[in-house]
């Protein structure tokens, strides 16, 4: 069962140590695509054989034997059956990787950019993702017992992901500790290579694991090979045109697929990765809501704090206005004062002046006044206006109003000031005349 991770019956390896790395030679992500084997005798009697069955068939000495020629070419096809061709050779079995099977296509796989130094291995687990996180200390020590029970090695857990079919993909890594104190993580090559033999494979057996590889980054030689070499039963044309078609060879690299249950597994994966993008993609949109919600109440603190700011500037402005009054006090009217005098003087003038601000504010108010009057007297006319329109015009006047509001607040406060300034000036000036009598 998958909850005894911890009473599994394991094969303990006897004080296993890493120190000694083994070289593998190539990484388990080629499989037996990296290595393309010299054709052996029997292998050339095969593809004799196949070409037999598939162009001049020789068991009934008829015409029959065209027939049964078409029709091993059929099976080669379909890639199933066997082809019969000769009394005294055994037939053809033709498989999804006879060189003339149809349904043979190339995907695209993204190659790893992890080094052997990172000492990632992947385990797939026929387990679903919440079994493994619930009993993920017990799969930790389990793992551990597999490695011999050392204590000076420690297995980690560096990621869990779900797969389709209820399976589970987790990548671990193993740091090995030196007796000087240092530690350093057990190369990818080398931990697989040790999970690969046979008494340790069956104790991950045990475990549910069902797959194992080292995630490794592909050398320069390795990727060279296999663009170089067709895998087996790819048509070289078929595999130069993906090469060609490649659409990032820099990130990733041509995969054969044979037959539907590869094209159904990748299209597993594919839905998988897109669930999983989409649930980020969930997450991210919230974040987003959540961030704009707190921009919103932080423009409306913002619009609030300068709301706030306006009021103390004009109180702070009042301040010095007084305080100035108090400091000047006796003293004559300087050049930089009158100059300010006139300048507010004329700042006054132009506010009542029949064109400025005043002026235009008196006549808005007259044309209301008259529209008013004429929808009294007219009042059988009917007018419609779009809701739209309605709507914008109502704004606009919204904020023409404001605007307006807003003027004559600051004009009456000016106002204000200068009535003071002119008080104060009133009153300092028989002051000024009895110093220069």
């Amino acid at each position: 069962a998958f909850g005894g991770f911890g009473t599994t019956t394991t094969t303990a390896a006897p004080a296993f140590s890493f120190s000694a790395p083994t070289n593998t030679g190539t990484s388990a992500l080629g499989g037996g695509l990296f290595s393309q084997p010299a054709q052996t005798p029997a292998q050339s009697n095969q593809l004799i054989n196949t070409a037999s069955a598939l162009s001049a068939p020789t068991l009934l000495g008829d015409e029959r034997d065209a027939i049964l020629a078409k029709w091993n070419q059929l099976q080669a096809f379909w890639g199933t059956g066997k082809g019969y061709f000769s009394n005294n050779i055994a037939p053809v079995e033709f498989t999804q990787e006879n060189p003339f099977c149809r349904f043979k296509a190339v995907g695209y796989s993204l190659m790893p950019n992890n080094k052997d130094e990172d000492g990632l291995v992947v385990l797939v687990f026929n387990r679903k993702e919440v079994d493994i996180r619930s009993q993920q200390q017990q799969l930790v020590e389990s793992l551990h017992k597999i490695l011999g029970g050392n204590q000076t090695l420690t297995v980690n857990v560096e990621g869990v992901k779900t797969m389709p079919d209820d399976q589970t993909e987790v990548i671990i890594y193993v740091v090995e500790r030196s007796p000087n104190g240092t530690s350093r993580r057990v190369p990818a090559t080398t931990l697989y290579a040790h999970f690969e033999q046979a008494n340790i494979k069956s104790s991950l057996q045990q475990l549910g694991v069902s797959f194992s590889m080292a995630r490794t980054e592909l050398s320069p030689a390795q990727v060279k090979q296999l663009l170089q070499n067709p895998p087996a039963g790819v048509d070289p044309i078929i595999w130069e045109q993906a090469k060609v078609d490649n659409p990032d060879p820099d990130k990733l690299i041509p995969v054969p697929m044979v037959g539907f249950k590869e094209l159904l597994r990748r299209l597993k994966v594919q839905d998988q990765m897109t669930k999983q993008h989409q649930t980020r993609l969930d997450i991210i949109s919230e974040d987003i809501s959540e961030l704009q919600k707190n921009q919103t109440t932080t423009m409306a603190k913002i619009a609030q704090y300068k709301r706030k700011l306006m009021a103390l500037s004009h109180r702070t402005l009042q301040v010095l206005i007084k305080q100035e009054i108090q400091r000047k006090s006796g003293y004559a009217i300087q050049a930089d004062e009158e100059q300010l005098r006139v300048q507010l003087d004329i700042i006054q003038c132009e506010l009542n002046a029949p064109t400025q601000f005043r002026g235009r504010l008196n006549e808005l108010m007259s044309q209301i006044r008259m529209q008013n009057h004429f929808g009294a007297v007219r009042a059988e006319e009917r007018y419609y206006i779009d809701s739209d329109l309605l709507r914008e015009i109502k704004q606009h006047l919204k904020q023409q109003q404001e605007g307006l509001s807003h003027l004559i607040s600051i004009i009456k406060d000016d106002l204000e000031d200068i009535k003071l300034i002119e008080h104060e000036l009133n009153e300092s000036i028989p002051m000024r005349g009895g110093f220069f009598s």
